[in-house]
């Protein structure tokens, strides 16, 4: 069957980009990286963190934005955020959804907010912001794909 995928909005933190794409290869899941990136791909913290898995990842590079979006055409694009009131555990994954995750330090743009076709959110304790982008990934991934795995 179809598998989800997951995509990152300009990530600029090497470690935790590398530790999504180990979380990937090793789950058999595509990594869209829409540029621009904070880092160069041959940096060293990117390549340790990433270990040798990085070169077995299935990995997708978008020029932008806009070319990630008309490559994602017929696909739901379902936005990770703080501001969503809807909890992951409460929606309804299907085997083509691409999981979008935006920077640690900004999140998305409102223009790419609003042109998620869903978002949803970790709920927190109160006062805290946010949670590690890696281990979002990896609790949202998790669960997406528990849904939709047969």
């Amino acid at each position: 069957g179809n598998m989800i995928e997951i995509a990152l909005y300009q990530p600029d933190i090497p470690p935790n980009t590398a530790t999504i794409m180990r979380f990937a290869a090793c789950l058999d899941l595509t990594v869209h990286i829409i540029e621009p990136t904070g880092f160069l791909w041959s940096e060293k913290s990117f390549r340790r963190a990433g270990m040798d898995y990085i070169d077995t990842a299935r990995i997708v590079r978008h020029a932008s934005w806009q070319a990630f979006c008309q490559a994602m055409v017929g696909k739901r694009i379902v936005l990770a955020t703080t501001s969503s009131d809807t909890a992951y555990t409460d929606f309804s994954f299907t085997g083509d959804d691409i999981l979008l995750f935006g920077r640690e330090s900004a999140g998305v743009p409102e223009t790419v907010h609003q042109s998620a076709d869903a978002r949803i959110t970790i709920p927190l304790k109160p006062g805290l912001r946010s949670l590690n982008v890696a281990m979002a990934c990896a609790m949202i991934a998790g669960e997406a794909l528990r849904q939709t795995s047969s």
